[in-house]
């Protein structure tokens, strides 16, 4: 049983089954990605949506010294492009880090990898479509536009905002001195339509935009990779714009203290990157 969990594919035999396939008609792909669409696809994964969704809160925890935490990361990111080169180049079959680790340590810890990567970009896709979600109403409500609450929210965010405001107001506390924020939440829930006895609480927009994302995927891989491009390419004039503008802005006064927080405190931007 160890034996069959721990099996390995040589890269020989994942070379004639991959040719074996392309020979009988299945599991044929078809190359449309380019040089500049492959590295546009690096760019996206390297450069990921955390620089604009949890960059507040690092530089909050990290102070000034977070710029640490990005190069390090920086540095991260380069090994693992150099290891996926080298096992693309390899291994050059589709599967990526499934059919590597199947080479490298066997069948049970590709299995593993297989559905973390499932897992993780699942997950990580609901997290950035949440944040996508809260600057798009925000831009709304500055334009006059106005979403109600509890259609930008999740239902158990705005149930624990209702307790929390809830607990404060019955102990005394007036409403104006309450985190706006968390007012919000409390009005949400209080102003959500009920439905059989439960509140209808829901981020539309996250909902919305997870939706559009799916259908460019289902379409093909044209339409995928002219979307992803544009987006890299957007992506990359706005960061670019704000390191310009930012420039301007700059002061050394308020590099003191550097890490506020110490260490602790820009590693607490780890789980964010």
């Amino acid at each position: 049983m160890a034996n069959s969990l721990l099996r390995k594919k040589s890269i020989d035999k994942i070379l004639a089954d991959a040719e074996a396939g392309m020979n009988d008609g299945h599991g044929v792909l078809n190359k449309v990605l380019g040089v500049k669409d492959l590295t546009l696809m690096g760019i996206a994964a390297v450069i990921g949506a955390g620089i604009f969704s949890s960059i507040g809160k690092a530089c909050f925890d990290g102070g000034p010294g977070v710029i640490f935490l990005y190069m390090f990361t920086a540095i991260a990111c380069g090994f693992a492009a150099l290891c996926y080169a080298e096992f693309a180049s390899t291994v050059p079959v589709s599967g990526s880090a499934y059919t590597y680790s199947y080479v490298a340590f066997g069948e049970i810890f590709a299995w593993i990898i297989g559905w973390d990567l499932l897992m993780e970009y699942a997950i990580g896709n609901i997290a950035v479509a949440i944040s996508w979600s809260d600057y798009f109403t925000g831009l709304l409500n500055k334009a006059g536009f106005h979403i109600p609450g509890w259609l930008t929210m999740d239902y158990s965010t705005a149930h624990s905002g209702f307790t929390e405001v809830s607990g404060l107001l019955s102990k005394g506390q007036a409403l104006a001195t309450i985190d706006p924020v968390m007012v919000d939440k409390y009005h949400s829930w209080l102003t959500a339509p009920q439905f059989f006895g439960m509140s209808f609480i829901m981020d539309l927009p996250a909902f919305l935009i997870v939706g559009l994302i799916t259908y460019i995927v289902f379409i093909g891989i044209q339409e995928s990779k002219s979307a992803s491009n544009i987006m890299v390419i957007i992506k990359l004039a706005v960061i670019f714009l704000v390191i310009v503008l930012g420039a301007y802005y700059v002061q050394p006064q308020n590099w003191s203290p550097f890490t506020p927080n110490g260490v602790s405190g820009i590693l607490k931007g780890v789980w964010v990157k």
